[in-house]
């Protein structure tokens, strides 16, 4: 199959710089924005989040087309090594190095890529992670919000581009579908900044790898069944 065409399922892992290392406008700023104690108390706990406080820790990335799988980690710069779990072959990279690697291998073969919540998390981390690492992304993972090219966001499916409410998580759905969740091992977002902290970071690569196979095996279930639907309606 043509490069153009093929489709890649993508997931990432994000951790926060230590709140120390912001510097004192950036810190009143971020608590300034709060609404209250709780939430001001809470700013320190979400740096991760936030593409201007955090960074890029693992991505996962899925070639459903020809059946191949990569996971980028933040570390020693070794480039491609075949140490990655379940199949997946691994990148070893400084942040910038692995979205540099990212975006090319994108850029030369990716039709289509999935995610789950991606529009508003994953694509716009990724991207503004980039700019201001000062590489150019090859793909546009935040476009028009009604078409599932180049961006198919599977969480925006299931909720019919949010006409369906609510909005359930990627473990709920794939329980409904019949797939193994991703949060079987007891691993999930919100314990990932402490994970990373602790250096338990083969555990958080772990974690973002099942999240890429359950997507995917998600994207299968839909790919011939709600997805047409919305191709037609374009």
């Amino acid at each position: 199959m043509a490069g153009s065409r093929e489709t890649y399922v993508v997931d990432i892992e994000t951790a926060g710089v230590p709140w120390g290392t912001l510097d004192e406008k950036t810190r009143e700023y971020l608590q300034g924005r709060a609404k209250s104690e709780a939430e001001k108390e809470g700013v320190t706990h979400r740096l991760g989040l936030d593409p201007g406080t955090g960074r890029v820790i693992v991505i996962g990335m899925k070639n459903i087309t020809a059946d191949k799988s990569g996971v980028f980690v933040e570390g020693k710069s070794r480039g491609w090594v075949d140490e990655g779990p379940d199949g997946f072959k691994r990148f070893d990279g400084d942040e910038r190095e692995m979205l540099t690697e990212f975006w090319r291998m994108l850029g030369t073969n990716a039709g289509r890529v999935v995610t789950y919540n991606g529009r508003q998390f994953d694509g716009p981390f990724l991207m503004l992670r980039s700019a201001i690492l000062g590489v150019a992304p090859t793909m546009n993972l935040a476009g028009y919000r009604y078409s599932m090219n180049p961006h198919c966001d599977l969480q925006e499916v299931l909720t019919f581009h949010g006409a369906s409410r609510p909005v359930y998580s990627l473990d709920y759905w794939c329980r409904r579908f019949g797939i193994m969740s991703p949060k079987e091992a007891g691993l999930d977002g919100s314990l990932v900044q402490e994970y990373y902290d602790s250096g338990r970071i083969q555990e958080i690569v772990e974690y973002c790898t099942r999240d890429v196979v359950a997507t995917a095996q998600l994207y299968q279930k839909l790919e011939s069944t709600l997805l047409p639907l919305f191709e037609r309606s374009r």
